[in-house]
Formats: structure tokens, C-alpha cells, sequence
């Protein structure tokens, strides 16, 4: 059986490989076909689709955006995407914007309890104009204030700790039309992740839904076989598409690997083909 990936994030966000690179990992990882799905920038599809005409891997263009419900973070992945399109990339720019403007606010944050970070070690780390939270815990790891990725999280970068700042994002509805308005497939990613009790889960399943929502990420690296199940059983209900992927970030989540995530993920490519059945209606 031929198996895929449709959640892989390359260093033009916050993974570790080039989008080369993932190509090339993918040939040796015999899967077929992976969709590039960096947060917020689009800027290595074409890197990726280049080098997936060398090898024979299906590249699908793809992106996974923010969005704020009821005052916390969702994501919202976009497949099939027409990621060249003049009035996306204005809006991936406002995006940005609000990502450096954040970023600035979480230097001062930090800086304040006695950290000694600046800007410059971010761009040193990140090498490109993207600078998300993982290149923060890389800083902090490599002066010794953490021993670990982690432990940045854990102690200074996630909800409610020191050095974290919530930053623009659109609305769920938006995300959604932005990537209709682009010919893609609007998907919910990971939605365990999310801590909602089961009741508003379907909640927001329904809400999206009657907002266009198509799928529903419901094969992923951290789900038990329950929840999996569970996702499976929500997609059924609210007829969406199911989506799978390892959400694979190279060396900065060690222990997910593309297309098996944890060791035993398995994606088939008939996923793939209700996608691109659903998206050529």
C-alpha cells in the first residue's frame, strides 16, 4: 500500500529540514505523496514540487493557519492551494507583520524577568524572516537558560508562562474563506490538542462546518486509538473529509517522524484521492 504525509512543516517556518530536504527524506521514507504545510508561508512549495518532479513525490501545496477561538489558538490547514495568488500573499504579509510585532512584545517579556535575548539572536537562529516560538526556544537553549526545546515551552513559551504573547490571527470563518478563495480544502488540524471537553468540540466541528469546513485532520502522531476513533466517528457525523499527518518538524520534535509520527501512524493514499475528488467538484 502507498501511504502519505499531509501535515510536514519545513525550516521556512519552524521545522528543521530545507523543503529539499523533506523531498528527499520522503523518497527514503517510501512515501508517496506530502503536503507542505508550513504555518503562515508558502514561500517552499515551489523549492518542494521542483525537487518532487526528481524524485516521483506528489508535493501538495499547503499551509496551516492560525486562528483564535474563544480565546485560545486553532489551526486551520488549506490544501490544493493556489499559493501564488497576489491577494494571499497580502494577506500571508499582514500575518507576518502581526508574527514580528509579537515577537517584539515577547523580547520585552523576557527581557524583563532577566533574559537576555534580542532580535539579532533570533534572525542568527532562524536564518529567514519567519520567526516563530521554536527559534525563541532555541535561543534560550543554546544560552543555557533551558535544558531542552521543551523546557522553553514548558517554562517560558507556552500559554500563560513569562515570556508568551498571543498575536493576531483571523477568525476561524476567515482562515476558511481565505482558502476557499485560494481553491483549497479547508481542514481542522489536530483538534485533541485544543483541550476542549467533548460537547464543545462538536460545537465547534458544527460551527465550522456550516462555515464550509471540508475535513477534519482525524489521523495524527499524538492521538490514542480512542480519540482517532472518536475524530473518525465526528467526521462521519458532520460528513467531512478526513485528513491525516504526522505534523513532522524534523530535529525540533524528535520524537515524530514523517509519515509514522510516533512509529505506528499509517496514512493510505485514498485519503488523498477523496481530497482530490472533493476538490475537482
Amino acid at each position: 500500500m502507498n501511504y502519505i504525509d499531509l501535515h510536514v512543516h519545513s525550516n521556512i517556518s519552524d521545522g528543521s529540514m530545507s523543503p529539499a530536504e523533506l523531498v528527499s527524506y520522503a523518497n527514503e521514507k517510501k512515501i508517496k505523496a506530502f503536503a507542505l504545510t508550513d504555518h503562515d508561508i508558502v514561500d517552499g512549495i515551489d523549492e518542494a514540487i521542483k525537487e518532487g518532479i526528481k524524485y516521483n513525490i506528489e508535493v501538495i501545496p499547503g499551509i496551516e493557519l492560525a486562528a483564535e477561538y474563544k480565546n485560545r489558538e486553532i489551526h486551520i490547514l488549506g490544501f490544493f492551494i493556489e499559493y501564488k495568488n497576489k491577494d494571499f500573499i497580502k494577506k500571508l504579509n499582514w500575518i507576518r507583520e502581526a508574527r514580528n510585532i509579537r515577537n517584539m512584545s515577547m523580547i520585552k517579556k523576557l527581557n524583563d524577568i532577566g533574559i537576555d535575548i534580542t532580535l539579532e539572536d533570533l534572525k542568527k537562529i532562524a536564518k529567514k524572516d519567519l520567526i516563530t516560538r521554536a527559534h525563541f526556544g532555541k535561543v534560550l537553549l543554546k544560552k543555557g537558560y533551558v535544558n531542552s526545546l521543551g523546557d522553553a515551552f514548558k517554562l517560558y513559551l507556552n500559554p500563560g508562562k513569562p515570556g508568551y504573547v498571543q498575536r493576531k490571527v483571523f477568525s476561524p470563518q476567515e482562515c476558511i474563506n481565505l482558502i476557499h478563495q485560494i481553491s483549497g480544502l479547508a481542514v481542522l488540524a489536530h483538534p485533541t490538542l485544543y483541550n476542549l471537553s467533548n460537547e464543545e468540540l462538536v460545537k465547534l466541528i458544527n460551527n465550522l462546518k456550516k462555515e464550509g469546513l471540508d475535513g477534519i485532520e482525524a489521523i495524527y502522531s499524538l492521538y490514542s486509538k480512542e480519540e482517532e476513533e472518536y475524530i473518525k466517528s465526528l467526521a462521519n457525523k458532520f460528513n467531512l473529509l478526513i485528513t491525516g499527518g504526522s505534523d513532522f518538524h524534523g530535529t525540533n520534535k524528535k520524537n515524530i517522524d514523517m509519515g509514522v509520527g510516533k512509529g505506528n501512524l499509517k496514512i493510505p493514499y485514498e485519503i488523498l484521492d477523496n481530497m482530490k475528488r472533493k476538490i475537482s467538484i
